[in-house]
């Protein structure tokens, strides 16, 4: 008895099973579909948060700001990224410094006399036509 689901050999059908597929390829006048190329995947910035608490920090400690904002410029470059926020948060924490340092030395300059004055035993001290007690 022969099994119905067996495929005939090559002695039963008179050819050669090398010779054509057993299902003929349908021809097609479209170009194949291409293959699924799956998308590169990307990690995180290096130095991006680093960039933005620098930022940040540009306006409220410009100085450390600054540090940090250089910091996560050089990682960014590393990886061959650009970090926008960094090189903001180095401008304006250098801007911001340069402003601190001037306001801090106009004000010893100013006082600093008055300061002075009050050390050596002055009882007031007059500074742009205020006058300062120096006994209380």
């Amino acid at each position: 008895m022969s099994d119905p689901y067996q495929t005939p050999g090559p002695e039963q059908q008179g050819q050669n099973p090398q010779q054509q597929p057993a299902y003929p390829q349908p021809q097609s006048n479209y170009p194949s579909a291409p293959g699924y190329v799956p998308a590169p995947v990307q990690g995180p910035v290096p130095g991006k948060t680093l960039g933005i608490v620098g930022f940040v920090l540009a306006f409220l400690m410009p100085l450390i700001g600054m540090i940090l904002s250089i910091v996560a410029l050089v990682q960014s470059k590393k990886a061959g990224h650009k970090n926008g926020l960094a090189l903001a948060g180095i401008i304006i924490g250098a801007i911001l410094s340069i402003i601190s340092i001037v306001v801090i030395v106009s004000i010893f300059g100013l006082f600093g006399d008055a300061v002075q004055q009050c050390i050596d035993g002055a009882a007031t001290v007059t500074v742009n036509g205020q006058e300062i007690d120096c006994t209380a």
